[in-house]
């Protein structure tokens, strides 16, 4: 299986090398991995030509955010399976994409999705917290519950039948999408019990009171839009975020 890796960046030098060193090294060798830059004005490019011998395609030109960036990058992916790997993003581990597709091969569903441990912006290897996802079931969708966007794989045709991101939202895209797929599409899901993905903290949803704000106005903005309850969803949303610091060190 193909697997089409996007990388959304732009004026990303301070991180985008150790994002592109951990595709270099996965072990799995049918990857197509895409580009789609915003017009960066720093080095991200020539960082990008140096560090990574994977990048199959780059597209570099203005956008309306990252998610018409990701946008792009769906559009011109060739896999039979697409994901995306963040520019302060990293792989876990050397064989993460080979756990993806070996789960996709093992269980036959239409997506897959892992666990996702949050690392310190300066030192990666500090755990800040751990997103446990547990096994999937469609009930929980309700009460608020979504794989971890980062590790969340989905076959191409699902997103040439169900349509990409919604530009109308600025930070809960990647939400809406979920919903519309597992809630209104019923896609098949497989879990894949492992960490696929760190992330550095300080994404855009939670990097000011503004931020948070206009979060839980999209996510119930999306909620509704997806035919589900607001206030539960919430509620439960929010209050399964505490585990994750508390078992932050639990391994898989």
């Amino acid at each position: 299986m193909k697997v089409s890796v996007i990388t959304a960046t732009y004026n990303s030098a301070r991180t985008i090398q150790d994002t592109l060193r951990s595709l270099e090294q996965q072990t799995y060798h049918d990857i197509e991995y895409i580009i789609v830059d915003g017009a960066s004005s720093d080095e991200t490019l020539e960082i990008v030509k140096r560090e990574c011998s994977r990048v199959i395609t780059v597209i570099c030109e203005p956008d309306r955010g990252i998610y018409d960036a990701l946008n792009k990058g769906i559009l011109a992916a060739t896999g039979d399976i697409v994901g995306f790997l963040h520019s302060d993003d990293v792989f876990a581990s050397v064989d993460s994409v080979q756990q993806i597709v070996d789960t996709f091969v093992e269980d036959n569903k239409n997506a897959v999705y892992g666990d996702l441990q949050y690392v310190s912006a300066d030192d990666p290897s500090k755990v800040i917290r751990l997103w446990k996802s547990g096994q999937y079931s469609r009930d929980k969708l309700k009460r608020g519950w979504m794989p971890p966007h980062p590790t969340f794989y989905m076959k191409r045709e699902c997103y040439e039948k169900l349509g990409v991101f919604d530009l109308s939202y600025k930070i809960a895209g990647d939400y809406d999408s979920l919903l519309r797929y597992l809630w209104g599409g019923h896609v098949s899901m497989s879990y894949c019990e492992n960490v696929l993905i760190k992330m550095r903290i300080g994404g855009a949803s939670n990097r000011s009171l503004k931020n948070i704000w206009l979060k839980s106005c999209e996510d119930s903005r999306a909620l509704k839009n997806n035919g589900l309850s607001v206030v539960p969803a919430l509620f439960w949303k929010n209050v399964s975020k505490i585990p994750q610091f508390i078992f932050k060190n639990q391994s898989n």
